[in-house]
């Protein structure tokens, strides 16, 4: 097992568009090593979600972390997560992705949404989240359908926002 970061995969690389498959029972041994290297790297970055097609696996896994910070850590491994219910009240939140790092915009998604996944030992597990977690896993679930937050946003907030984080990229890779 490598305790080495992983590199988190820049828009507009193509992997992030791609529909991530089950995690099968063969898959065990490498979801066992991915995860703790996907949280080790979520919180590297910084981060609250991170979903393996974003580390280039295509398989349905996601973690997320909304404690405070080191000293109150309280990590999910969601393999084989699936939105199961959604409210018809919506919130609009402001979100971010490492995936598209710097920018940000206010979407809409429903307020609330039960949960169904398993653990990491298999055990079957579901709940129900609002608020930041609410959203937190909407956002992340949606990368394992290669959908991204600025999907959700109107295709002139999208464009401006996509022209943005290509210049910064070519500005950083000139540094």
């Amino acid at each position: 097992m490598s305790d080495a970061l992983l590199p988190i995969l820049i828009v507009p690389d193509a992997l992030l568009r791609r529909k991530a498959r089950p995690v099968a029972a063969a898959d065990a041994d490498t979801v066992r090593d991915l995860a703790p290297r996907m949280l080790a790297s979520m919180y590297a970055a910084p981060g609250i979600g991170l979903a393996a097609p974003q580390v280039g696996e295509l398989l349905r896994l996601v973690v997320v972390d909304l404690g405070k910070d080191e000293t109150e850590r309280a990590p999910m491994v969601l393999v084989n997560p699936e939105i199961v219910a959604r409210s018809a009240e919506t919130a609009i939140r402001e979100e971010g992705c490492l995936s598209l790092p710097g920018q940000y915009a206010d979407v809409e998604r429903p307020a609330r949404v039960k949960i169904r996944w398993r653990e990491l030992d298999g055990t079957k597990r579901e709940t129900e989240a609002d608020g930041l977690l609410a959203t937190c896993l909407q956002h992340e679930l949606d990368h394992l359908d290669g959908v991204l937050f600025v999907d959700h946003i109107s295709p002139l907030k999208r464009n401006m926002l996509l022209r943005k984080l290509a210049k910064e990229q070519k500005l950083k890779a000139r540094d």
